[in-house]
């Protein structure tokens, strides 16, 4: 089930829509010196998202790619923001916290910032799968939304967003467009190896004896789907799933999530936000306002 709500980015139970923003841009609306703005930002090894919001509605949002200098481009998202609390999660969330003194700013994990993004997205969630650029995060919540029990994969990027776009590169084509480029496949084959290098060499002999570009596609991308699988179930994935983080806008990793659970799953419509909205509702909820 695509969890979609175009062309508007609001927050279930909010008291309003507000429009989506364009990428990488901060409006007048984080530049207005706003005591009732909070603020998260979830550093990740390949972006980093901003998510600002007034109550409960998101009002504001921006996403930029890390780089090699992330401080640099945590500045640029800030240097606007007249928010009164600053929430960081992420890998960079330390780094953060300990180079950006002149903001008041907690950090939470992102097994934390997930649950309660995707919690405030879809209520009804159980489990939460986060694929994002270098790792993979599965976790289980209880009925009440709480974490019960998670596994991330952070040792290696096999099976992530950085194995997909060193394939598409292998395989001449744009990230974009690999996941309907791999749906044209007529024919599954087995990709036995994870690991970039040996899956590149694998893919390279199997062009050498002929087989079509699409289906070397789809079998990649069938390799990470079997091992997330796996993830879901020692987990002990309940349905509803949330799909979370930027690989969830890939059309062939999600049909075939749906395709190996047997169910839909929700994809919000910025699957890569989800981290930074949590961490920002949870500054809306412990953040202290003056009287």
């Amino acid at each position: 089930m695509r969890f979609t709500f175009p062309p508007y980015i609001f927050l279930i139970g909010s008291t309003g829509k507000t429009p989506g923003l364009p990428k990488a841009h901060v409006s007048w609306v984080a530049r207005m010196a706003n005591t009732n703005l909070v603020a998260g930002l979830d550093i990740g090894s390949r972006s980093i998202e901003l998510a600002l919001l007034e109550g409960d509605r998101l009002v504001d949002w921006a996403k930029m790619p890390t780089t090699f200098d992330p401080l640099a481009q945590c500045r640029r998202l800030l240097q606007d923001v007249r928010a009164d609390k600053l929430v960081a999660t992420g890998y960079g969330r330390k780094l953060a916290l300990e180079h950006l003194p002149d903001r008041e700013m907690t950090a939470i994990t992102e097994i934390q910032a997930y649950a309660l993004g995707a919690r405030h997205l879809a209520p009804e969630t159980r489990t939460v799968l986060d694929i994002g650029g270098q790792d993979t995060k599965v976790i289980s919540l209880t009925p009440h939304g709480k974490v019960a029990r998670f596994e991330m994969n952070d040792r290696c990027a096999a099976g992530t967003g950085k194995f997909l776009e060193f394939m598409a590169l292998a395989l001449h084509l744009p990230l974009e467009e690999f996941g309907s480029f791999a749906l044209a496949a007529d024919k599954r084959i087995q990709i036995s190896s994870m690991c970039t290098v040996f899956a590149e060499s694998e893919a390279t002999s199997l062009m050498a004896r002929g087989e079509s570009p699409a289906n070397i596609a789809m079998g990649l991308h069938l390799a990470i789907v079997q091992r997330t699988l796996a993830m879901l179930r020692r987990v002990g994935e309940e349905p509803p799933l949330l799909f979370a983080g930027g690989v969830a806008h890939n059309v062939c990793v999600r049909a075939l999530l749906e395709e190996g659970l047997g169910q839909d799953i929700i994809v919000p419509a910025n699957p890569d936000l989800v981290g930074a909205l949590g961490a920002a509702l949870y500054g809306q909820k412990h953040h202290k306002r003056p009287r």
